[in-house]
């Protein structure tokens, strides 16, 4: 009663047939692109203030000083 493997074989070489290899592929990038976009929303914490956190970062970066001084050394490094 169930799908046999040569249904499933059928259905395939007619998806190809009418849609063809470089439409399937671009669908399927599509569709990874946008699993992978709803992965990346349902990992971070979901307060949606990625925002305001970036710019309370900003704010206090801008008030460090670091100072230092180049040697001979990490001259050559770079």
């Amino acid at each position: 009663m169930g799908i046999s493997l040569w249904q499933l074989l059928i259905v395939l070489a007619i998806v190809l047939l009418l849609f063809g290899t470089k439409k399937l592929r671009s669908i399927g990038g599509d569709l990874g692109g946008a699993v992978k976009g709803f992965r990346n929303a349902m990992d971070k914490d979901g307060s949606g203030d990625d925002m305001a956190d970036k710019e309370k970062l900003e704010s206090t970066d801008n008030n460090r000083v670091i100072e230092g001084e180049v040697t001979t050394e990490e001259k050559d490094k770079v």
